[in-house]
């Protein structure tokens, strides 16, 4: 195993050097520029999002179709995530994190609207759509959405399933000192019972389970925030100076150069809100919506409140906290930030993080399954269901690092066919939004 990690964390170092994070971070730019800047409708994507679509085709409602795609972004990668990119990036990495996905609206929003144009309907009378359905039908390049389906298929183990069990076994084992694999066998079996009823399943626990959990964790942020309202200047200041500046080593801290702090928090970034990845756009073309523009806007709200609220505010509570520079990592740094909260504080975390990590696994499978479908059918399903569980249990005893280097290294091997997919088919895009949003007929 050490030799297929070293070999694995290689690997992710050359996929995510500057070519990708250019390239990723370049589409944000561009198709924002593109788009004329659609993170201006913010607030009409909001509204749009609890507003339903009566009598348009699809198989869940537009905030169902939200909230599926919420509960695959918000999870390990807003807290561990997060807590990942400073201590290895440096305070920093918070501003290019954020940023990922200030201009990560643009893409999500183009993602989403492709998918709804290109999806289908299946013989069951299903929709399916996403990247793969998007290279094939709009690009006219079959191998390429070929080739996007089955880094979704494997990737979904990565950053939607062994990353999520990681995470919140480490934490129960720190503050409950529960052991590993029971907390793997449980979320296996609870996520099976949910998995088998299909979208229509998922999307209904994630409608509830989405704003209590966020709710939760983002007033648990705010009360770290105010208790330490003082500092909250200077940690703003920290953060946008070491951007640029990179941070010298301080303590147990390691130290990081400009370089590390863009590098962590564009792939962080990517890690958290999706924006680029081609995740979110698969569960978007199931959304019951009259036409491909309503669901980009409804999409796109996703990575504002995923990156632009939650993991703003994870970020501020941690660099505040100065905990990460006594060399802490990964949701142990998150904890102790937390544990500034007396006595309910640590509690608080792991509740957050153990409905976080449960809603992730649920959207993922469902990508993951679509994934699957698209390449082998529908027979591959249920094995492919059978799998995922099985696949909780082993991320919940394997290696931290180990597990985040091979979501780093799927999610950049992702990300690359569906950034070709949004560029190439940019005058698609600029057409579609030209009849429905610049021209209002939303």
């Amino acid at each position: 195993m050490q030799g297929i990690a070293e070999t694995i964390a290689k690997i992710d170092g050359f996929i995510w050097g500057m070519p990708l994070i250019i390239l990723l971070f370049g589409t944000h730019l561009y198709l924002t520029i593109l788009l004329r800047f659609p993170q201006r409708y913010i607030f009409k994507a909001i509204k749009l999002s609890v507003t339903r679509d009566e009598g348009a085709e699809g198989d869940v409602s537009q905030f169902g179709a939200l909230t599926t795609a919420l509960a695959a972004t918000i999870g390990t990668g807003n807290i561990v995530g997060v807590a990942t990119a400073i201590a290895i990036g440096g305070p920093g990495a918070v501003l290019w994190l954020w940023l990922t996905g200030v201009f990560g609206i643009s893409t999500k929003y183009a993602e989403a609207l492709l998918a709804v144009k290109y999806r289908i309907k299946t013989a069951s009378g299903q929709m399916a759509g996403g990247p793969m359905y998007v290279l094939e039908h709009g690009l006219k390049a079959k191998w390429l959405g070929v080739v996007f389906a089955a880094f979704t298929a494997v990737a979904a183990f990565g950053i939607g399933c062994m990353v999520q069990a990681n995470s919140i076994s480490g934490l129960a084992a720190s503050t409950f000192h529960i052991p590993a694999w029971s907390i793997g066998l449980i979320l296996a079996l609870l996520t099976a019972v949910v998995i088998l009823g299909g979208i229509k399943s998922i999307a209904r626990v994630c409608e509830i389970l989405v704003p209590f959990m966020a709710v939760t964790y983002v007033l648990g942020c705010l009360i770290i925030l105010v208790m330490h309202h003082a500092t909250l200047p200077a940690t703003i200041r920290l953060i946008v100076h070491s951007a640029f500046n990179g941070h010298a080593a301080l303590g147990g801290f390691t130290g990081a150069t400009m370089l590390m702090a863009l590098r962590f928090g564009v792939a962080r970034g990517l890690f958290s809100n999706e924006s680029g990845l081609g995740s979110a756009p698969i569960v978007a073309a199931a959304a019951q919506t009259r036409n491909p523009v309503r669901q980009a806007l409804v999409s796109s709200s996703g990575t504002f409140w995923d990156t632009v609220v939650v993991c703003l505010i994870t970020g501020l509570v941690i660099v505040n906290s100065g905990d990460w520079v006594g060399g802490r990592d990964g949701a142990l740094l998150t904890k102790s930030a937390f544990a500034h909260i007396p006595v309910v504080g640590p509690l608080v975390l792991t509740i957050g993080l153990l409905t976080f990590v449960f809603s992730t696994i649920l959207g993922w499978s469902y990508y993951g399954e679509k994934a699957i479908e698209y390449l082998v059918g529908k027979r591959a399903v249920v094995p492919y269901r059978v799998l995922w569980c099985i696949a909780i249990y082993f991320g919940s005893v394997f290696s931290l690092q180990f597990v985040w280097d091979f979501a780093d290294l799927a999610n950049g091997m992702m990300a690359i066919p569906n950034l070709i997919a949004l560029l190439a088919l940019s005058g698609v895009l600029v057409k579609e939004t030209r009849e429905y949003l610049w021209e209002h007929r939303l």
